[in-house]
């Protein structure tokens, strides 16, 4: 009896033993896993039109503090975007100043059709320097000379291309002033870049958006175009084909909501 008493004890120590082994090499598998960081959100990538630069700032800083989510921007004329989304770039979400560079995409299927909605719009003036203010009523009747000068230029966007020139060419055009003007015009990459050409006082004058001319130092708005003029200044959003995840939907939704839409209000944007 004692030997049977005495091999049970002998056993029992190794059996528990080995349980206590057992059960240690399975908390070390399961730790790794516990105290592993959360993954990092996936950024949201937008390319959009110069013009909407500090309005979606804004709502990207907003966006991410509600739900951690990066957003990246790259900013620039449509016209480049878009050859760009063409390229394969990995944008989400693609933002147009005008139809022309969304109806490009479209045409190529590079745009989910379903999702593509023009948000804001906006509209055209012409600005000066701040240290040569002028006010004029732009029309057939505008003095060209007297406002640029002897030797002065008139920057707006690129007319062939960028949205900005395009709409200023076709409200020159319309006006009766764009063979006057044209010998003195200089074609800027975007509308921020002839902007920033009249705000150090390399232009005489410049063609931009009034959202533009509204966050601007050292301008002064001289005249609006006649809104019939031109084509309605429409942004049309989208979301890109193949690139658009759940996570940009979510993003994509929220630049449709009141949020957003108060944002674009704020920075003189006309709201659909």
């Amino acid at each position: 009896m004692s030997r049977l008493m005495s091999s049970f004890f002998q056993a029992a120590p190794r059996q528990v033993s080995r349980r206590l082994i057992l059960a240690g090499a399975l908390a070390a598998s399961l730790a790794p896993a516990a105290i592993q960081p959360a993954r990092a959100q996936e950024p949201i990538t937008v390319f959009a039109a110069a013009s909407m630069t500090n309005a979606l700032q804004d709502l990207g800083k907003a966006y991410t503090a509600k739900t951690g989510v990066p957003v990246r921007y790259s900013f620039a004329s449509s016209s480049d975007l878009a050859k760009q989304v063409e390229s394969g770039a990995p944008a989400n979400v693609f933002i147009s100043a005008d139809n022309r560079w969304m109806d490009y995409l479209e045409t190529r299927n590079l745009i989910v059709k379903d999702t593509r909605i023009p948000l804001v719009g906006n509209s055209l003036v012409l600005i000066v320097p701040a240290s040569a203010p002028k006010q004029v009523t732009i029309g057939p009747n505008l003095d060209i000379d007297a406002l640029l000068g002897k030797d002065g230029k008139l920057v707006t966007g690129i007319p062939e291309s960028v949205p900005v020139g395009v709409y200023a060419k076709a409200a020159l055009t319309k006006l009766g002033l764009w063979d006057k003007v044209r010998p003195r015009l200089v074609g800027a990459e975007s509308v921020r870049a002839a902007l920033a050409l009249v705000e150090r006082g390399e232009a005489a004058a410049g063609i931009v958006y009034a959202t533009d001319a509204a966050i601007a130092k050292n301008i002064v708005v001289a005249g609006t175009f006649p809104a019939d003029s031109h084509e309605p200044v429409v942004y049309p959003f989208a979301l890109v084909k193949g690139n658009d995840t759940l996570a940009a939907k979510a993003f994509f939704a929220y630049l449709q909501g009141a949020d957003a839409k108060a944002v674009y209000a704020k920075y003189g944007f006309t709201v659909k």
